[in-house]
């Protein structure tokens, strides 16, 4: 997943200073779920690149789970999208402009500057309109490029996945924020439990604007939800006619031949009925062996 932030002010290397990291240096640093690395793709006077490259340990994040969570951590986006993970980057590695202060240059914290930020790949099953209205009402101007799902087979249309870049003249702690509360609104599989404590840090980022802003955004949302369920509503009758016939057979395993994202193979899991469950797809083997634990 790759965060860019780029500024044209001048001299643009200043955004060193905001960031706290030099632009002749790569620097990484190690999170729980993965890597991140910082460096600068590009770095003069008169424009200046910094970029989040978020390197995600899919391996890590298969351990420990149950086996029905590892069915969808064998097939899924994590890796490569904008999500709660990079709230976690930005907060853990660009902490200290995130909360706006630098000892070095402190009268660029409360500048207004040209800043472009784009996110490489967001997830946003409402499509273009609910990142408008994400984003638009914080003054940003929204480039959203939608991505064909696969582009052998055109056919299958277009896919969830967008390249979406905001442009303004705003703080760079203000962009921080806004990204930090924000791209998590558009992750629907946030990896971490939402406490007491995690919704007071988000209100407390948020606060001065968030208030203003949340109605308008979860009103959209909560449109695009529902248009997007009830077409999803035919495909969830069938895998619940499927079950129905299983269980009406007495069958006590299941073979799975084109398990696709194991979205079958995970209603077999929560179901005691069966014993031994094994998926196979074209592309994944969803897991090699799925057998519940009483299996011979």
């Amino acid at each position: 997943m790759l965060l860019t932030i780029t500024t044209t002010y001048q001299p643009a290397t200043d955004l060193g200073y905001l960031l706290h990291k030099h632009p002749e240096r790569v620097q990484s640093f190690p999170l729980s779920f993965g890597q991140v690395h910082i460096f600068y793709p590009e770095a003069n006077a008169e424009r200046c690149t910094a970029a989040l490259l978020l390197d995600i340990d899919s391996v890590s994040l298969v351990r420990n789970k149950d086996r029905a969570a590892m069915m969808d951590q064998y097939v899924n986006d994590r890796p490569y999208v904008a999500s709660s993970f990079l709230s976690v980057a930005i907060s853990e590695v660009l902490g200290t402009a995130l909360h706006g202060r630098c000892a070095k240059r402190p009268e660029l914290v409360e500048m207004k500057i040209p800043l472009q930020a784009t996110l490489s790949v967001v997830p946003c099953r409402g499509g273009e309109g609910f990142l408008r209205q994400l984003f638009e009402p914080l003054g940003y101007t929204v480039i959203a490029q939608a991505h064909i799902l696969d582009e052998k087979y055109p056919e299958w249309g277009m896919s969830p996945y967008y390249t979406v870049t905001l442009e303004a003249n705003c703080r760079l702690s203000e962009l921080l924020t806004h990204l930090y509360v924000l791209v998590p609104v558009l992750d629907n599989d946030k990896h971490y439990w939402i406490g007491d404590a995690e919704v007071e840090k988000l209100l407390r980022h948020g606060k001065g604007w968030l208030e203003n802003h949340e109605d308008s955004a979860v009103q959209t949302e909560t449109t695009g939800e529902a248009v997007i369920e009830e077409r999803l509503s035919l495909h969830e009758q069938r895998l619940g006619a499927v079950m129905a016939v299983l269980r009406s057979s007495g069958a006590r395993s299941a073979l799975d031949l084109g398990c696709g994202e194991g979205k079958l193979l995970k209603l077999l899991l929560q179901d005691k009925t069966f014993v031994k469950i094994v998926g196979v797809d074209v592309s994944y083997y969803c897991p090699g062996n799925c057998s519940q634990s009483n299996a011979p």
